[in-house]
């Protein structure tokens, strides 16, 4: 594949197929949710609070940083479809700080444990599901600001920055060490979304935000993967 010109094959439909997404209740996670539920995968919307989720998705009590409650989502997920075609970990939390001298410790531990602790948590405990037909996908939502050679490092938020530095470091180690097994795992920043997290001004929807993550969770076995996308076109990290 032409990395900057090839057009990866997807899905059009994901009948038949089983998808996790987390923080799936709210802004850019239920925007993917929606997209994969209405191409006809069977969702389960994973979040702390998993009543609010849509009613066409499988509501599961998901909080990332809690071993057990893992656990217990993906055996359900195990238990009620027999398989995991795709993960998306898109849980993650902002907090909005200066600089490294003024960032207290507590945001710092809290951040990478939601935000990279998490992903690689429920991608642990998804593999042997993931693994079990060549194709499985996970793709994990990153962000602009995480961006140490294609981006500016500077500009505060190092919690949430280096978090996400993170998310691209496991994103790569899932493709060199799984990726021969089939796994295709990649990472997407969805730019500035109007979110709870994002804030009102932000320049983009949440559905628009959403559109390269659903796209990452329709490819096919063998499409590329180890690579960060933004707007369906892969960037440096």
């Amino acid at each position: 594949m032409n990395r900057e010109t090839a057009t990866p094959e997807v899905y059009d439909s994901l009948d038949g197929q089983v998808a996790l997404v987390t923080g799936a209740t709210r802004g850019i996670g239920a925007a993917i949710a929606a997209d994969l539920a209405d191409r006809g995968a069977t969702v389960y919307a994973g979040a702390r609070d998993a009543d609010d989720a849509a009613d066409d998705l499988r509501a599961v009590r998901l909080d990332v940083t809690d071993d057990d409650e893992v656990a217990a989502a993906v055996d359900r997920v195990a238990d009620e479809a027999g398989r995991l075609d795709v993960l998306v970990n898109n849980a993650g939390i902002f907090r909005r700080c200066g600089s490294l001298e003024g960032m207290s410790m507590e945001a710092f531990d809290r951040t990478l444990a939601v935000n990279l602790r998490g992903p690689t948590l429920v991608t642990k405990h998804a593999l042997p599901l993931l693994l079990e037909r060549a194709g499985g996908r996970v793709v994990n939502v990153s962000s602009g600001l995480g961006q140490f050679t294609g981006g500016q490092m500077d500009g505060n938020y190092p919690a949430y920055r280096v978090s996400k530095v993170g998310l691209g470091g496991l994103t790569a180690y899932l493709h060199a060490e799984y990726g021969a097994e089939g796994l295709v795992a990649n990472a997407a920043s969805p730019g500035w979304v109007r979110t709870d997290m994002g804030g009102p001004n932000a320049d983009r929807s949440p559905e628009e935000g959403a559109d390269t993550p659903a796209w990452l969770a329709r490819f096919r076995p063998g499409a590329p993967g180890g690579r960060f996308w933004k707007d369906r076109e892969p960037i440096e990290w």
